[in-house]
């Protein structure tokens, strides 16, 4: 093992101000490093208690096979998500007094929670030797501004512009149907984002069943995402610039601020259209017990005909063999819309990575953190499969002429619908050894500095040129020969970008979240019911007892702490659109 260097006081390489050397959680000093090890000889396995996981267990395959050639390191994941029982893990662990070696999660309530409580470790020491890291200073320092230390480092960084979307060729939100049942329609018009329940109605129709034997639906929908509200419910609220902070949606630009309870708001018109979609037979009937994975597999299979993401459709359906044939999911144009873009976040996004205070090898998981945000990477690590390139040798290279392009084998993983991995490479199915912390450190649209090109492969113009496919063309075609999804939004002025501001909710009072706690139950259960009602009289009357009821449990108290939240994250969008903004 290589012998680090000792960091003096007042070395050049500090990120933040203030002594380096630093309390661990049982009260010794740790001295602040320069270098660290270039390997390490005792094999570890850490537990990381990631709140965006959808999976638990040991990492498998080729990221688990990169982590351990580097930092002879195991991943344990534990994942509420698939755990189930809400912040119940989350509980039990910090009353333990130990979440995990290594953590993600929310970067607002949550993180003040975890230092005040003494469940994250001061990584200040570790930062002299955190080069990857210090390349975003800004983010890094906003984030732990006032925290008297280095809790937490900030996810989703970028050096782009925070007024430029962050997406890519793909907004994150947008009506993407079976194109190549839309063409066999005639490409009717779409006016507003009801129009399509007709349309989706005579797909279904045509196609009754998948090649599978399996019938097919306009919608799919599962409960295991739902927090505030049913998931499901604010997705079409995203079209029109919409997204949700509380029991609220703001829109991307501050131009307006609803109740999701209002009978008028977009939350209720989206329940509204699920109903109609399931009084027309569109509604898959096995919404109310599926999970994401359940659905993610009807995708694959054909058997769901629209979807709000495109990362979910197109990389489930989209493979080299369906495109080919002119099959697959392409944005519809829905002729009002103006769909919600994230903005790059000059700050980071919303989730955190942190050292748990009892980590026993805290240098490690700082080494290892900070490798996540060097370009080897950001290549490896993605909260989205498609949007991840993989490792450099294994699905992508760089050519002759110095541009990154995918490998065979990359194709086959990214086009046609997976690949089975060397064992030299960890082995197993590519897909089930993506990362399974679902964050990306650095966005995929941010640059890698050796390329000068994304680390996202769908941005690479030897990617761009190698995709043209009866789909795309045909989508081009009808959609007034636009280069992209994107182009064609920014073309039309039908995006709309939510200036990249890191805005963190304050946390909530005790009051506040026991209140929170009760009514999202409440407007669950009704949401989910109100979609199934039987009747639209039915359906009018669980609105209003759902509304009547979270009134009853003290809905507008809530309601008002969320608006002033939408109105900060406004404010604090519009500064950083004048300090950072083109």
């Amino acid at each position: 093992m290589k012998l680090r260097k000792k960091a003096t006081f007042g070395v050049a390489a500090l990120l933040v101000a203030g002594s380096l050397v630093s309390c661990t959680a049982g009260g010794g000093e740790r001295e602040a490093i320069e270098e660290f090890p270039e390997s390490w000889d005792e094999t570890i396995t850490i537990d990381v208690f990631d709140g965006l996981a959808n999976y638990m267990g040991i990492q498998q395959g080729w990221f688990a096979k990169l982590v351990e050639d580097k930092f002879n390191m195991k991943l344990n994941i534990i994942a509420p998500n698939v755990a189930g029982g809400g912040d119940t893990l989350f509980n039990t662990r910090v009353a333990a007094g130990d979440l995990g070696d290594l953590i993600i999660t929310d970067k607002g309530e949550r993180l003040t929670e975890l230092v005040e409580g003494g469940l994250l470790m001061d990584a200040t020491p570790y930062l002299p030797a955190m080069e990857h890291v210090s390349a975003y200073k800004p983010a890094l320092d906003y984030l732990n501004d006032g925290k008297d230390g280095v809790f937490g480092f900030p996810s989703n960084v970028s050096s782009l512009s925070p007024t430029e979307p962050s997406e890519g060729l793909e907004p994150i939100f947008g009506a993407y149907v079976r194109w190549d049942y839309y063409k066999e329609l005639g490409y009717p018009e779409i006016d507003t984002v009801e129009d399509l329940l007709p349309i989706l109605a005579d797909m279904q129709a045509a196609h009754p069943t998948a090649d599978n034997g399996n019938p097919t639906y306009a919608f799919s929908l599962f409960k295991d995402w739902d927090g505030n509200m049913m998931v499901a419910g604010k997705q079409t609220a995203t079209f029109y610039g919409y997204d949700e902070l509380g029991f609220a949606l703001a829109r991307a630009d501050g131009s307006d601020f609803q109740s999701i309870l209002d009978p008028d708001s977009e939350y209720m018109r989206n329940l509204e259209l699920y109903f109609e979609a399931n009084q027309l037979g569109l509604l898959d009937p096995e919404s109310t017990t599926q999970n994401y994975d359940t659905v993610y597999s009807k995708y694959q299979n054909g058997q769901v005909l629209f979807s709000w993401w495109p990362w979910l459709a197109q990389a489930a359906y989209n493979t080299d063999a369906n495109t080919a044939e002119g099959k697959g999911f392409m944005m519809a144009p829905v002729a009002d819309q103006k769909s919600y873009s994230v903005g790059a976040e000059i700050y980071g996004g919303g989730q955190v990575f942190a050292i748990g205070s009892k980590a026993e090898d805290p240098e490690r998981i700082a080494a290892f953190v900070d490798w996540l945000y060097s370009p080897e990477g950001a290549y490896v690590n993605s909260s989205q499969v498609g949007a991840s390139s993989g490792p450099q040798g294994l699905t992508w290279d760089v050519n002759d002429a110095g541009e990154p392009e995918l490998t065979e084998f990359g194709r086959e993983v990214f086009l046609q619908g997976g690949g089975v991995v060397p064992e030299e490479w960890g082995g197993g199915n590519y897909a089930d050894g993506v990362s399974a912390l679902n964050l990306s450190a650095v966005v995929p649209v941010d640059v890698d500095p050796s390329t000068g090109l994304p680390y996202s492969y769908t941005l690479w113009p030897t990617y761009q040129e190698s995709i043209a496919d009866p789909l795309s063309e045909d989508w081009s075609a009808a959609m007034g020969g636009a280069a992209s999804t994107m182009d064609y939004l920014k073309e039309r002025d039908q995006i709309l970008v939510a200036t990249g501001a890191s805005f963190t909710t304050p946390a909530d009072s005790s009051e506040i979240e026991t209140l929170r706690n009760q009514i999202k139950e409440i407007i669950k259960q009704f949401s989910w019911q109100m979609v199934s009602a039987e009747s639209e009289s039915q359906f009018d009357s669980l609105r209003k007892e759902m509304i009547d009821t979270a009134n009853g449990l003290g809905y507008e108290k809530v309601l008002s702490v969320d608006m002033d939240n939408a109105q900060a994250q406004a404010d604090a969008r519009s500064a950083v659109a004048e300090e950072f903004g083109d």
